[in-house]
């Protein structure tokens, strides 16, 4: 977690520092780019934990006046480009998300495309081939300064600790632009897959192909291996793989699919945990209440999210862990050791975490089911 927080407070910090010295700024800003004078800062780079791994992901943190020179490039270039963009992606695009993607797998599996191809590029956002991706940006952006503004932005020198070098490939991860380029150069991918009468379903870098036979499945994976080859990208050896959805379990966007059924996976309920454990300390110096409400916003936040799982056991067995890591704290409070145990459970029964404004999980996914319904 302390990696995390460091780039946190940073970014934190440059933002009140910019917001103090509005509108200056902006028009420092305004009349380098008119100028031709604007350079890109460079990229602090910080290496986040992956959630349910001992892998680390590599973060660049541009600059605040470098994000709103990508934030204007955005707002401007993704017009042309979303309105080519194929049905499949539903990653980092308008009026898409996390939910569309989950729940058009969903309707695949369910109308008998069992056969998946689950692919995973191998360090996508750090491998994309500058010269090719620009030259798909210059296919519908004829505006050469523009396009010499990102490109200088994808050749930002990058710190990292000591070191500092200048990348000769990849869009880094963080930026407020690399979505979007991330999306432009798959799209050609998403094209290809549809001409050729394959369900695909991408969300960024994460994809998968639903298939109704093995041997369609097979011939699917081959088609992307070939153009990502092609393409200047890797499929990583191990991760990328052909399932019968029926028999083996494949993960997508923080759930797990098997069958017709659907829950979150490990490493989100592994990511769940870790942050509720941080929370419930049996040293915190925290009241109960006050604890509770801390709990009570991450558990909002995750149940919005995976509250459509298939089994509501996974609700019930979360509710009874955070309940016993609770009444471990109290335990100790009353100077007795070890976590809760049998007894403890008469001594602060469920109605009295109810009366304290605990956010049950089985509750709200109850009361969520239910207004669905009506």
């Amino acid at each position: 977690m302390p990696r995390t927080t460091a780039p946190r407070a940073w970014t934190t910090r440059a933002l009140e520092d910019f917001e103090k010295r509005l509108p200056d700024p902006l028009w420092e800003l305004s009349d380098a780019l008119k100028a031709g004078r604007f350079t890109p800062q460079a990229i602090r780079r910080v290496a986040i934990p992956k959630p349910g791994s001992t892998e680390t992901r590599p973060l660049g943190i541009p600059t605040v006046r470098d994000r709103v020179v990508q934030a204007a490039i955005v707002n401007v270039i993704e017009p042309i480009f979303e309105r080519d963009f194929a049905e499949q992606s539903y990653g980092f695009r308008p009026g898409r998300g996390c939910q569309d993607a989950l729940r058009r797998v969903d309707e695949l599996l369910k109308d008998g495309s069992v056969h998946v191809v689950d692919a995973d590029l191998k360090g996508y956002f750090d491998s994309i081939p500058h010269d090719r991706l620009m030259e798909r940006l210059k296919a519908k952006i004829a505006d050469g300064p523009v396009l010499r503004l990102i490109e200088s932005f994808l050749k930002a020198n990058v710190m990292e600790g000591a070191s500092r070098w200048t990348p000769m490939q990849g869009a880094p991860q963080g930026a407020v632009l690399s979505p979007l380029l991330s999306n432009v150069y798959l799209d050609p991918l998403d094209h290809r897959m549809a001409e050729a009468g394959y369900e695909m379903v991408r969300y960024a870098d994460d994809f998968v192909i639903l298939c109704r036979t093995a041997e369609d499945a097979a011939r699917a994976l081959e088609l992307v291996c070939q153009w990502t080859s092609e393409n200047g990208l890797t499929l990583h050896p191990t991760k990328t793989k052909v399932i019968d959805s029926r028999e083996t379990g494949f993960d997508f966007l923080g759930y797990t699919f098997q069958g017709h059924k659907h829950w979150p996976r490990k490493k989100s309920m592994t990511k769940l945990k870790e942050a509720i454990r941080a929370k419930t300390r049996r040293t915190s110096g925290k009241s109960m209440p006050c604890i509770v409400a801390d709990v009570n916003r991450t558990l909002r936040g995750w149940l919005a999210y995976f509250k459509h799982s298939s089994y509501r056991t996974v609700f019930r067995s979360l509710d009874g862990w955070i309940r016993t890591r609770l009444r471990s704290i109290l335990r100790k409070r009353t100077h007795r050791r070890g976590r809760a145990r049998g007894a403890d459970h008469q001594r602060w029964p469920n109605s009295y975490f109810a009366a304290l404004g605990y956010y049950s999980l089985v509750d709200a996914h109850a009361a969520a089911c239910q207004s669905s319904t009506r």
